[in-house]
């Protein structure tokens, strides 16, 4: 011992079987040491029952035949105490050493007694063994000798101080990851490769109702069966989940196996609330595209060239070079919010704040705090600290109030205040805020009925009416719904992975399409191409489009279409509709707008769209016949080019 005191604090703890194995057990659960050096009976007893290390004085060939040639000083018959088992190599070498030497095996104290019984008996009179055996020996008049050498006893100290040295840097690393566990707010706890329980953070006790103290060193699959998990630490998966229930909460169970070089040490397991889960969701969602502070259209979305448009959007063009309040009327689905981007984006606050609200898509109370804001504890369920109002973040920029005749008229008289003398007051407060923006707003209603019927108050009328903007319907610019139908359509069967050409399926269509009213405007065509698109991705080829039955599944269009049969619109199309020259977008490809207009995606448009009728066979053969088989003339007849004719009859099989 003085050799190593300097590397180790070792102590000695003279007990023995049943006394060693309550000794260490109190050992294992201090915690107070790292290792624990013993022999024979002992080292095999504690090895079995402790989780610390516990490591055995090994005897040599050298060390027993050094006592055994000390045994024989004393007499030639010697007894040799050994635990369990017999020594096989040794029954060939003892008449080397002229000695006769006599194995009793044993396993407790008694059976030691025992072999001292037999072995006076017999007339021996020496014994070699453990020190367990050499105290019982001289105790009964026997002559003991200890097998174990002082090389023995230091190498057993070398090989506990390397393992102590280890356990050192171990619990080291474990308090490392116990400090992270400890800062965590889901729940966690460490296995290592035998289920014990090595760490656990406040929120798993808490879950699990025990203090941490308690359970660590402890074997999982008893105090939490339902979070065990052994084919994880069989290395079958590094990583599973699973929804487990615990107090009546539901968790999302996360087991990650721990490896190191390679070789699976222990398992991590988490707990998440599942209603944390659901309210990360929602927040990512509604944070990964601040969009309530942008403006994302430009005056170049606006799709259209009809005169009724055009007209709108120099109007809407001169607004943008104004600060006043702009007062913008349609029926839904015109495209009045895009409108008001396209003003924002093109005027001197263009670089601010962007804010849009619809009126009609909040209650009263909640209504007044999000425009307006709060000040703390002005209501109950009030966030502490307070709120700005959306007029507050629109500061410096423009708010975009949709639907403004749906707001309820006890409010109309506070955002009247705001008009007049630009500033606002917080709910729950009575001091004045400042604020600088643009107000626009949008309404399908008819404000002057409104102001009759007392919804609607005459004065903020007045206020918001300084600059108008009236936003055509669909109806009123017949002109523009093939070049909305087509760019619509185009997007749409993108989206879906179908490759047909847009022009060719619409074709038949758009005859049709120009005969609806069309009540929802730009967005019920958006719909609607969206669903001819999800019609068409079933369809691997232009002749294989059964139209008659897309217009069964169309409330709206099967009208129109039930008094003309579907190929007498076919060719009524093919001599009235001529599909607009597109010029390919300099952002890339058209896709629908939020609004019900259009604006870029990344794709590219570059071809321009050619005339053409859907032709069947029927139709191919009879120009044919017509044309005197010259498929120059038969091309004539039918109003396409020859390519188109080529291309359809080798589709139909008729060349």
């Amino acid at each position: 011992m003085p050799e190593f005191n300097h590397r180790a604090d070792i102590q000695v703890l003279e007990v023995v079987l049943d006394e060693a194995l309550r000794v260490g057990r109190e050992l294992d659960q201090s915690r107070a040491h790292d290792v624990i050096i013993s022999a024979g009976a002992n080292a095999s007893l504690l090895q079995s029952a402790l989780i610390m290390p516990v490591v055995s004085i090994k005897v040599s060939g050298y060390d027993l035949l050094k006592a055994l040639l000390k045994a024989r000083q004393t007499s030639d018959r010697v007894g040799l105490g050994i635990y369990k088992e017999l020594l096989p190599e040794l029954e060939a070498t003892k008449e080397l050493l002229q000695v006769h030497v006599s194995q009793q095996p044993y396993e407790t104290v008694d059976d030691i007694m025992d072999c001292f019984i037999r072995l006076k008996e017999d007339g021996y009179r020496v014994i070699v063994g453990s020190s367990l055996v050499v105290e019982l020996a001289e105790k009964n008049g026997i002559v003991g000798i200890m097998a174990y050498s002082l090389e023995s006893i230091r190498l057993s100290l070398e090989s506990a101080i390397q393992i102590a040295e280890l356990s050192v840097l171990e619990a080291t690393r474990y308090a490392k990851l116990n400090a992270v566990l400890q800062s965590l707010h889901d729940a966690v706890l460490a296995v290592d490769e035998h289920h014990h329980i090595t760490a656990v953070n406040p929120s798993m006790a808490r879950i699990l109702g025990v203090p941490a103290s308690d359970v660590v060193g402890l074997d999982l699959r008893e105090v939490a069966p339902m979070l065990a998990l052994d084919n994880l630490t069989t290395g079958a998966n590094s990583a599973i989940e699973s929804v487990v229930t615990l107090g009546g909460r539901s968790f999302l169970l996360t087991h990650t196996a721990l490896l190191e070089s390679g070789q699976l040490t222990g398992a991590l397991l988490k707990l998440t609330d599942a209603l944390a889960i659901q309210r990360a969701d929602t927040m990512v969602r509604s944070q990964r595209k601040p969009r309530g502070l942008t403006a994302r259209y430009h005056f170049d979305h606006i799709v259209g060239s009809s005169p009724a448009l055009q007209r709108t959007r120099a109007v809407a063009e001169r607004c943008a070079q104004s600060m006043a309040t702009v007062l913008i009327t349609g029926e839904s689905g015109t495209g009045k919010e895009l409108f008001a981007q396209a003003i924002h984006n093109a005027s001197l606050r263009c670089e601010r704040p962007f804010v849009a609200l619809n009126c009609a898509s909040f209650p009263e109370s909640l209504l007044e705090s999000e425009l307006f804001g709060y000040e703390d504890g002005s209501f109950t369920g009030a966030r502490k600290g307070g709120k700005a109002g959306l007029f507050e973040t629109a500061h410096t920029g423009t708010i975009f109030l949709d639907e403004i005749g749906d707001m309820p008229i006890s409010l109309q008289t506070r955002l009247l205040r705001v008009l007049q003398e630009r500033e606002v007051v917080r709910l729950g407060s009575q001091q004045p805020i400042p604020v600088d923006l643009r107000v626009m707003a949008a309404t399908h209603c008819n404000l002057r009925e409104r102001i009759q019927s007392g919804c609607f108050r005459a004065d903020l009328y007045y206020r918001l009416n300084i600059l108008r903007l009236a936003i055509p319907s669909l109806r009123e610019r017949p002109q523009d719904i093939s070049v909305l139908a087509l760019k619509l359509l185009l997007s749409s069967m993108r989206r879906q992975g179908c490759n047909l050409p847009a022009d060719q399926a619409l074709g038949p269509l758009m005859n049709i399409l120009q005969r609806y009213d069309w009540p929802g405007n730009v967005r019920e065509l958006e719909n609607l191409m969206e669903r001819f698109a999800v019609f068409l991705s079933g369809c691997r080829s232009i002749s294989n489009i059964n139209y008659a039955a897309f217009l069964d599944e169309t409330e709206e269009l099967s009208e129109k279409a039930a008094s003309t049969p579907l190929m007498q619109l076919a060719l009524e199309t093919t001599d009235s509709f001529v599909r607009p020259h597109i010029e390919p977008p300099t952002h890339g490809a058209w896709s629908a707008g939020h609004d019900g207009n259009l604006a870029d995606d990344d794709e590219t448009v570059s071809e321009e769209f050619s005339r053409h009728v859907l032709l069947d066979a029927a139709m191919i053969t009879d120009a044919m016949l017509r044309a005197g088989g010259n498929k120059q003339h038969a091309a004539a007849l039918l109003k396409v080019s020859r390519t188109t004719l080529w291309r359809r009859m080798r589709d139909e099989q008729l060349l």
